[in-house]
This record gives C-alpha cells, sequence and structure tokens, in this order.
C-alpha cells in the first residue's frame, strides 16, 4: 500500500518535538492573527456602519479587510517561515532517518546547518521556488494518473484524479531540500537539479506514497476542521452583527494550522524516508535530465545557477 513506516515516521516527529512546538507557535499565531484582525475589523466596521443604515455590511467588509492585511504580512514573511521553520526541521529529521543522534538545542543546530548549506533566506527561497516550478513539468511528463489507470473514456475521472496528484506533490520541494542536507551539498543549485532527476525517474512509485499521505493528512485535518466549528462559531457568536460565515473561515485556518504544524512534518519525514531508500545506489538518468531539459524553463535555470556558483565546477557530495 505505501513504502513508509508509520511507527518510524511517528518516532521522527516526536522527537523533533521542539521544532512542532515552533511550528504550532508560528501557524497557530498566524491563525490567531487572522482572527483577532477580522474580529476587529468587523467591530470597527460595524460601528462605523451605525452612522448609517446597514452596519451588517461594513462589519463584514471591516473583516475582509482585516483578514486581507493580515494575508499581506504573511506573504512577506514567508521567505523567514521557509529559513527558520521548514529548513530547520527538516534538517533534523534527516539526521533521525539516517539513524544519527540529534546533538541539544535542535533548533540552533539545525538553523546553523541550514546557514551553512544556503546562506541566506532569500537564496533558499529562490532555490525553492525554481523546484516548485520543476515540479509541475515532472507531473506532465508522468503523464499524471495515466501511469496507474490506462483505461480509455475516464477523461472526467482522471481529471479529477490528477488534480488530487498535483496537490499529492506538495512536498517535493522539501524532500528536495532534505537530499541536500544530507549529502551535504556546496552547490545546492547543481544537487537539486540531480535530485529532481532522481525524483522524476522513480515518479510513479513517488506519487503513489504521495496520494496516501493526502489522503491520510485531509482526513485529519477534516476531523479537526469540524471539531474546530464549536469554537469558532462560539467566537463568531460574540461578534458583532450578523457575520456567521466566518465561523467556517475560523474553523478552516485552524484545521490548516494543525495540519501544517502536526500534520505536514509527518508527511514530508514520510516521503523522505521512500526517496532516500528509493535512490540508494542510482544516479541520475540522462534521458530524464533531457525531458526536464526540454520541458522546463525552471530546470534549466538551476543548471546555469549551478554553473555560475561555483565557477562552472561541479558540486562535492
Amino acid at each position: 500500500m505505501w513504502d513508509f513506516s508509520v511507527a518510524k515516521t511517528l518516532s521522527i516527529v516526536g522527537r523533533t518535538m521542539p521544532f512542532v512546538l515552533l511550528r504550532m507557535a508560528v501557524y497557530f499565531g498566524i491563525t490567531f492573527a487572522y482572527v483577532i484582525a477580522a474580529g476587529t475589523g468587523a467591530g470597527i466596521g460595524y460601528g462605523v456602519g451605525q452612522i448609517g443604515q446597514d452596519p451588517t455590511s461594513f462589519a463584514i467588509w471591516g473583516a475582509v479587510a482585516g483578514f486581507g492585511i493580515v494575508s499581506a504580512i504573511v506573504y512577506w514573511i514567508r521567505e523567514y517561515i521557509l529559513y527558520m521553520v521548514k529548513a530547520g526541521h527538516i534538517a533534523v529529521m534527516v539526521k533521525l532517518i539516517d539513524g544519527e543522534p540529534v546533538p541539544q538545542g535542535q533548533i540552533t543546530h539545525a538553523q546553523e546547518t541550514v546557514r551553512a548549506r544556503f546562506g541566506e533566506a532569500n537564496v533558499l527561497f529562490a532555490l525553492d521556488q525554481l523546484i516548485k516550478g520543476v515540479i509541475r513539468a515532472i507531473t506532465g511528463l508522468l503523464g499524471g494518473v495515466a501511469a496507474f489507470l490506462p483505461i480509455p473514456g475516464l477523461s472526467g475521472i482522471v481529471g479529477f484524479i490528477n488534480g488530487i496528484i498535483r496537490m499529492s506533490l506538495t512536498y517535493v520541494d522539501e524532500i528536495i531540500l532534505g537530499y541536500n542536507i544530507r549529502i551535504a551539498s556546496d552547490n545546492p543549485w547543481a544537487t537539486s537539479r540531480h535530485a529532481l532527476v532522481l525524483y522524476a525517474q522513480n515518479g510513479t512509485h513517488m506519487i503513489k506514497n504521495a496520494v496516501w499521505l493526502s489522503v491520510i493528512m485531509w482526513v485529519f485535518s477534516c476531523i479537526v476542521f469540524l471539531i474546530a466549528l464549536a469554537p469558532a462559531s462560539l467566537f463568531v457568536y460574540l461578534m458583532p452583527g450578523s457575520v456567521s460565515g466566518y465561523g467556517f473561515v475560523f474553523a478552516f485556518m485552524l484545521a490548516w494550522s494543525f495540519k501544517a504544524a502536526v500534520m505536514e512534518p509527518f508527511a514530508i519525514a514520510a516521503l523522505m524516508q521512500v526517496y532516500f531508500a528509493r535512490i540508494e545506489g542510482q544516479v541520475p538518468d540522462p534521458e530524464w535530465d533531457r525531458k526536464l531539459a526540454g520541458a522546463s524553463g525552471k530546470f534549466r535555470d538551476l543548471a546555469d545557477k549551478a554553473g555560475s556558483a561555483l565557477g562552472g565546477r561541479p558540486a562535492t557530495h
């Protein structure tokens, strides 16, 4: 069914609890900021609306404005979140997957590891964006669900399942990041290129596991969403005006926070186990390298940056 150990994955997540708690602080903090900003905006809007004839409408627009302001702030700090939280957590998980001990003060140690590999946050973010661009090309080259369901006349169903497969590839960039950290690359542009080729040549195997993980994650997220509806609805009840629809939004945000803080590390640890085991002893297939270069400008950009990073010298592993 799947090729990762649930017990080992849970153990890895549990042993990186400092990072899980840090993720909770970050993502639940973001959710709290959304709730407060939307509530404050609704209150201000409701108060202003008392002057006119439609305070409820003003409350809704105030909540939307507050939500938009927080969204803009989150957009601008996304590099920092990737650099300080996600990358550091992956660095520790890689050690645990390989059976290495994790030193005391794992957050500090992990952040030092990330700085040694990538330097500044903007470098890691730029690399992450290029990898995301290549993932779309890999999905197209693999033919999506056609590799699993080569049945004619099922275009509608195939399109729906392809959408699920695309969603399941959310964490490929984290897997590539883990590969870079694992081999201690001094040229992450070049080794990311190699890692993407290795992923593509094992694509159907990786996608199978990613789809199973997506199903597991969304089932748990939906359960959290249903549980979160009660406190979210109470909060909305206490807000001025008739904005009950925001109970749904707040419950969704709480479920998203749980998924980002707890379920994402589980999925990343599981997929890294599968990827590292699958590529053991393999070398990048030149044919897949050519296919990706022909299908993705982002992949060609990786080659250009790899060449300029070390004056054209190859990365050392």
